[in-house]
C-alpha cells in the first residue's frame, strides 16, 4: 500500500510540474484573418509567433521591372504553373544588390494576388519556424509564397539546416500550396574561403570539391530554378530613371534634362541599378513637385 500511495502521489506531483511548463511554453501559432490582407509577415513577439497581415503591401507592377525580361519570364512561368496546381520550383534570385530581386517577388503577388496567391515574408532569424508555417497553410485554397528576403548563412546556424530540410530533406513532405521564393547577394548562400578549393580532389581528371564546398552547394541545389541578377550598364540605368520619372509625372522635356544628374547620382552611389534609378527619381520629381 505504501507503494501505490507513494507512486500516486509522485503521478500527481508529475501533472502539476506539466501543468506549469504548459503555462510557459508557448501555444501553438493561431491562424490569422486569412481575408484580412494578400501578404503576411511571420512575427515572433513574447515568445508567441504567428502570422501578421500586412495592410498594404508593396504593390510594385510587373511593368516597372526593366531590363530583367529574362529573369521576369521564367519565375512568372514558374509561378503560373505553380497558381495551376501544376509541378514548380522552389527559386533562389542571386546577384547584384538593387536590381530588382525582391521587388520581382513582390511584383507577383500584385499580378496574381486577385487568383489567390498569397506572399507570407519570414526573416532568416525566423526559418526555424517554417515547419510550424507550412502546417498553418496546409489545406488552405490559397497558393503560398514563402519569402525569404536577403538571405545568407553563417556557419553552424540552426536556421540553414530548418531550410534546407522544408526544400528537400524531411521525411514529411511540404504541402503542394507553398513554395519558396529567396533572394540572396550569393549564389551558395554562404561564406565561401579560398582555401575550401585547396580541398578539391583530382580523381581520373575529374574535380571533385572538398566537404565544405560540397555542404554550401547542397543548400542552393534544392532550388530547382536559379535566376541571376547583373549590374546595369549606362543605358540600362538611364532607361529605368526615365521610367520612374514618366511614373512620377514629370514633364517629357525635364525627363531629358535629368540624363547628366542621374548619372551623377549613380557615381556618387557607387553603383547602377534599379533602386538607385528610382531613388534618384524620387529625389528629382520631389524637386520639382508643386
Amino acid at each position: 500500500m505504501n507503494t501505490n500511495a507513494e507512486l500516486t502521489a509522485l503521478l500527481v506531483r508529475a501533472e502539476r510540474v506539466l501543468e506549469r511548463l504548459e503555462a510557459v511554453l508557448p501555444a501553438p501559432p493561431d491562424p490569422p484573418d486569412w481575408n484580412a490582407a494578400t501578404a503576411f509577415r511571420w512575427r515572433r513577439r513574447n515568445g508567441r509567433a504567428g502570422l501578421e497581415a500586412v495592410v498594404e503591401p508593396h504593390r510594385i507592377q510587373l511593368s516597372d521591372l526593366k531590363d530583367v525580361d529574362e529573369q521576369k519570364r521564367r519565375i512568372e512561368r514558374n509561378t503560373r504553373q505553380f497558381m495551376a496546381g501544376r509541378h514548380a520550383n522552389n527559386v533562389l534570385l542571386t546577384g547584384a544588390r538593387g536590381t530588382g530581386k525582391s521587388s520581382l517577388v513582390k511584383a507577383l503577388l500584385t499580378a496574381h494576388a486577385k487568383d489567390g496567391l498569397r506572399l507570407i515574408e519570414v526573416d532568416k532569424s525566423d526559418l526555424i519556424d517554417l515547419p510550424d508555417i507550412v502546417d498553418l497553410v496546409r489545406g488552405r485554397p490559397e497558393r503560398f509564397i514563402l519569402f525569404c528576403d536577403d538571405l545568407s548563412f553563417e556557419e553552424g546556424e540552426a536556421a540553414y539546416k530548418a531550410l534546407k530540410s522544408v526544400l528537400d530533406g524531411s521525411v514529411a513532405s511540404v504541402s503542394d500550396n507553398v513554395l519558396i521564393y529567396a533572394t540572396s547577394n550569393r549564389r551558395h548562400l554562404m561564406p565561401e574561403y579560398m582555401d575550401e578549393n585547396l580541398q578539391a580532389r583530382h580523381r581520373d581528371g575529374e574535380v571533385h570539391p572538398g566537404e565544405a564546398v560540397e555542404e554550401k552547394i547542397s543548400l542552393s541545389e534544392r532550388f530547382g530554378l536559379w535566376l541571376s541578377f547583373y549590374p546595369f550598364s549606362q543605358q540600362e540605368y538611364l532607361a529605368v530613371v526615365g521610367h520612374w520619372l514618366e511614373q512620377f509625372a514629370v514633364p517629357a522635356a525635364m525627363v531629358d534634362a535629368a540624363r547628366s544628374e542621374a548619372l551623377q547620382w549613380a557615381l556618387m552611389r557607387g553603383s547602377r541599378s534599379g533602386r538607385v534609378a528610382w531613388q534618384f527619381a524620387r529625389d528629382y520629381a520631389g524637386r520639382f513637385e508643386p
